[in-house]
């Protein structure tokens, strides 16, 4: 049986390491709007516009699915190689910034794995990770341990992209509190050069 206290603590930390991650796609989008004088809510909403595509937000999404495919660890190589053959993306692998893993991916699967030792998705997640790694494809990121750790805690299907989106709000305000400094900065800058001008 797994520990409900450690899951919750997982989701804690899956919430605290998607909070912010240098101008990510939604996070560039969320502070183009807030640096254009939108309001926090919009700055929200843009982020969100950008968060749900399957090379983001969404990427959880899809690493769930190819989860549910492997329903024993023994069917890790058929779900890979179908993927492969069809010249399809593994999704939950491969990251843009970390070449040779996502180091939160790691510290989240393991917060998972002490959570519920012996589970059965952690078993296939694991026998999908070996097989990605003996096929030398591209390494797990977040995605793919925030799709093991919403199986592992029953959430329903599509929570990894809730999960990921509560967490990246507080990041994309902390942009926007940035991006409205920096214009009421310039803002008095000018006003100041515009006196000494006049004078």
């Amino acid at each position: 049986m797994y520990k409900r206290q450690a899951l919750l603590q997982a989701v804690q930390a899956a919430l605290v390491l998607l909070a912010d991650h240098e101008l990510a796609a939604s996070t560039l989008a969320a502070r183009v709007a807030a640096s254009a004088k939108a309001d926090p809510y919009a700055v929200v909403l843009t982020g969100l516009g950008v968060l749900g595509g399957p090379l983001h937000g969404g990427a959880s999404y899809g690493a769930e699915r190819l989860l549910a495919e492997v329903t024993e660890p023994g069917q890790a190589a058929r779900a890979i190689s179908e993927r492969v053959r069809r010249g399809e993306r593994i999704p939950g692998f491969g990251h843009s910034v970390y070449k040779n893993g996502d180091a939160r991916g790691g510290a989240l699967l393991d917060l998972v794995k002490e959570a519920a030792p012996g589970h059965e998705r952690i078993a296939a997640g694991t026998a999908v990770l070996a097989e990605m790694r003996r096929r030398r494809l591209p390494e797990r990121n977040i995605d793919f341990a925030l799709a093991i750790l919403t199986t592992v805690s029953g959430m329903v299907s599509g929570a990894g992209e809730a999960i990921f989106a509560v967490a990246r709000v507080a990041g994309w305000l902390a942009h926007a509190m940035e991006e409205y400094c920096l214009l009421h900065t310039s803002k008095k800058k000018n006003k100041s050069k515009h006196q000494e001008f006049v004078l």
